[in-house]
Formats: structure tokens, sequence, C-alpha cells
């Protein structure tokens, strides 16, 4: 692979992983702030990184310099999944966006009674459209624990959403 290419690659994979984090709560900030940082780190230790785990090197040096972010911080930041209402929705109105930020909300908070591994996983699948095979391959994990562990993670998703619900 000449230097252009690993270029182009790496562009792409950190627009994903920027993806993600923005998706598991990072703000728009602190989210460029990580990739540059991914993006350092890539280039610091390029002769070491596989070339065929590149995405999944890129995903967890990311991850885990956005859970350090988060730790450093004096009150931990809930992690938030971000809706684009406008996609999610027909019709604007004032009704259905404040319907949709009550499900959202409803949606977020049951995450956050998860495991951190639960919903990490459905945030992998289902936010950013990762197949399976893919994330065994990101998180170095056997396909079938990932299917096992999203059954579970979906299920417990839904006994708090359902809780959540019932209590409103």
């Amino acid at each position: 692979m000449n230097d252009a290419q690993i270029g182009e690659m790496l562009q792409e994979q950190l627009r994903i992983v920027r993806s993600y984090l923005l998706k598991m709560g990072a703000t728009k900030e602190d989210a460029e702030d990580i990739i540059q940082d991914t993006a350092y780190q890539f280039l610091l230790y390029i002769d070491s990184v596989d070339i065929h785990n590149v995405e999944g090197w890129l995903f967890r040096v990311a991850i885990n310099r956005y859970y350090d972010l988060t730790r450093k911080q004096t009150r931990r930041r809930n992690i938030l999944l971000t809706f684009n209402v406008q996609q999610l929705m027909e019709e604007v109105t004032p009704e259905s966006t404040f319907i949709r930020h009550e499900e959202g909300m409803e949606v977020r908070t049951a995450l956050m009674e998860l495991k951190k591994s639960y919903s990490e996983l459905l945030i992998l699948k289902y936010s950013t459209g990762l197949r399976i095979q893919e994330i065994a391959e990101l998180l170095n994990m056997k396909e079938g624990t990932i299917k096992t562990n999203l059954y579970r993670a979906r299920n417990q998703f839904m006994k708090e959403y359902r809780r959540l619900s019932d209590d409103r």
C-alpha cells in the first residue's frame, strides 16, 4: 500500500470512528480532538499496527481515549444517542418533535441502565450499522459471543424500556 492509499483508508476509517464517538455521546469538539489524537497515535505506531486490523485498532484507541476523557471530567457524561429528528419523522410539528424527544430520552435512559458492554454492542449494531462479523473483529471476539451478547443486550434493553414506559 502506498502513502496515498493509506491516507485515504485512514480518512475513511476515522470518519466512521468519529460518527461512532458522536453516537456514544461525545461532543463534536471532543470527537474531533479524539480523532486527531487517534490519527497522531496511528502515525506514531504505523509500523507496529497490522494493516488488516487498522479499523479495530483505530476504534479501540479512540474509544479508550473517549473513556479516559469521561473519567477525567468531574461529572460522568451520559451515553447519548444522537438522533436526526428530521430523518425519523415524516412531518415535523411541535407535537411530533416533543414525542420524538421523549422517546429519545427513554431510549437513552434505558441504554444507561444496561451494562456498558451491552449498550456499546447495541450502538455498534444499530446506530453505526456494523455487521456481526465487523463487530467481532473490532472487539476481538467470536461471532457467536457477539450474537449471544447482542441477544442478551436486546432483551435487557426491552425490559428497561418497558419499565420506563410503564413508570410514565
